[in-house]
């Protein structure tokens, strides 16, 4: 459902949906949420709360924007009741995997995104936003409510912590490292054959 259809008046025609957003609003809820059923949850929730909302829509404003900062509003809310509510221990064994994957690929994503939740949460919010989802510098301050030098000094920071996480010292390094573990896996599968 489009502003469009609640007559908001001056829409260009190729204007956006909510229903095109739901990617880029699942790709940034994985940012705040370590598991993907939470993650669609708050989903969900920041789509019940814009539409629910959509006549507080600003026209002539992106409605991308709109939805991303009343997803992170809402996460802060529930990260707020949670700490209030305390459920128990964070780290339970029945939320640790079976088995550990095999594939060289595999650690090195989960090293990646493992580097990425140990940095602090704003940060880790400016690296999702422009690093993954390709939001602007000046749209990414809208959605956190900073400046825009924040979000700068804040995304450089991210990159550095995690490249400090993974033990590496500069990127081309990271790009290196990788190459050469699947260069060598390759090797390795060609002489067991």
């Amino acid at each position: 459902m489009s502003p469009r259809e609640h007559n908001f008046p001056n829409h260009d025609a190729d204007e956006i949906s909510i229903v095109d957003l739901i990617p880029a609003l699942r790709a940034f809820a994985r940012t705040f949420c370590r598991v993907p059923d939470d993650a669609d949850d708050l989903v969900q929730e920041t789509l019940t709360k814009g539409l629910a909302n959509l006549d507080k829509f600003e026209p002539g404003t992106r409605l991308k924007s709109w939805l991303f900062t009343i997803m992170r509003n809402t996460h802060y809310t529930r990260i707020k009741a949670a700490a209030r509510e305390a459920p128990g221990l964070l780290d339970c064994a029945s939320s640790r995997p079976i088995s550990e994957p095999s594939q060289d690929w595999s650690v090195q994503s989960r090293e990646v995104h493992q580097a990425i939740q140990k940095l602090p949460s704003h940060q880790r919010e400016v690296l999702m936003l422009i690093g993954v989802l390709g939001v602007s510098y000046e749209e990414t301050a809208g959605i956190c409510g900073c400046a825009v030098g924040t979000v700068k000094s804040r995304l450089n920071r991210a990159r550095a912590g995690v490249l400090e996480f993974l033990g590496e010292s500069s990127p081309q390094t990271l790009v290196e490292r990788r190459h050469q573990v699947s260069d060598n896996h390759w090797d390795a599968e060609s002489a067991r054959r």
